[in-house]
């Protein structure tokens, strides 16, 4: 036993070393890897004290004062962090992964926290919503980034922002597709490796972020919600002769839209399955309809 938790410890610290070269500080060099160990060995408590009880006797003031109190600059760690994500599991074949991770919370303190949909609860919850990013190749998750969102209740309130600490750059409104969208960029400019991009129908109803994966030459797939509206794809934009009035000042098209679901309602289905889960093969059914999305901005169009 005394053996395997040597061997644990080697094997962490050598996972831990280039993001240790980044911290600078010889104490925050020291206190990052038993705070880590803290929070993934043995032990059923996780806060500090406990951790410094059982891993770092006589130093809680340091230990504390690298979590709660110490001033260190966070962009380092998060470049090393996609430089060895990129190592682990980039490449042609690695798929990006776009999504929220909901962290259920009480009272009303924590930065971001309010009543809004926690999708690991599978219902609205008083929850802090994080948009995360997270790279993928077979079986193996790296998580790059994880950005706080911000609801309308935080944004619109300068005071509460002052009070909780958000840095000034942070106190703008921004939708959970624009902090995706700018993460997108970081990992880009990081040289990440990857083939597709991959997001829920939580970030697929955006037109504006569907747009931004298309402007930045991805390959990408998203789910949408069963009424996002869609045209045939032999759909074609024309210049209607108007009988009286004012000629038109743009094309429409020749065809109406028509709502996703009612889109795939005459579609051939096939069950697929793809891995063994932990209840046995995970499968579902898939149809292919070759469709164009109605982003266009709404226009009236008769007959």
């Amino acid at each position: 036993m005394i053996g395997r938790t040597a061997g644990w410890k080697e094997e962490l610290g050598r996972f831990l070393k280039p993001f240790l070269d980044r911290l600078g500080h010889k104490a925050r060099r020291q206190m990052c890897p038993l705070y880590v160990s803290g929070l993934i060995g043995p032990g059923d408590r996780k806060s500090v004290q406990p951790m410094a009880e059982r891993l770092a006797p006589g130093n809680y003031d340091q230990l504390h004062h690298f979590i709660a109190a110490g001033v260190w600059e966070a962009a380092p760690l998060e470049r090393e962090l996609l430089v060895q994500a990129d190592k682990l599991v980039g490449g042609s074949d690695a798929v990006l992964v776009i999504d929220d991770t909901a962290i259920p919370k009480k009272g009303a303190h924590s930065v971001g926290v309010a009543p809004q949909y926690a999708s690991a609860l599978g219902k609205t919850s008083n929850c802090q919503t994080l948009v995360s990013l997270t790279l993928a190749r077979g079986e193996v998750p790296v998580m790059m980034a994880l950005r706080l969102f911000l609801p309308e209740n935080w944004t619109s309130n300068r005071s509460r922002l002052r009070r909780a600490g958000v840095p000034a750059a942070y106190r703008t409104a921004r939708t959970k597709p624009e902090l995706a969208l700018a993460e997108l960029d970081r990992v880009i400019a990081a040289g990440v490796r990857f083939g597709c991009v991959l997001a829920d129908a939580g970030y697929g109803l955006s037109a504006p972020f569907r747009q931004g994966l298309t402007a930045r030459k991805l390959t990408w797939a998203v789910g949408i919600p069963r009424h996002l509206k869609a045209y045939p794809v032999d759909v074609q934009m024309i210049w209607p002769v108007a009988g009286r009035g004012r000629p038109r000042k743009r094309p429409i098209p020749n065809a109406l839209s028509k709502a996703a679901e009612d889109m795939l309602a005459t579609a051939k289905w096939h069950t697929i399955s793809w891995r063994i889960g932990t209840k046995g093969k995970l499968k579902a059914r898939f149809a292919a309809v070759r469709v164009r999305v109605a982003d266009g901005p709404p226009q009236r169009i008769r007959d």
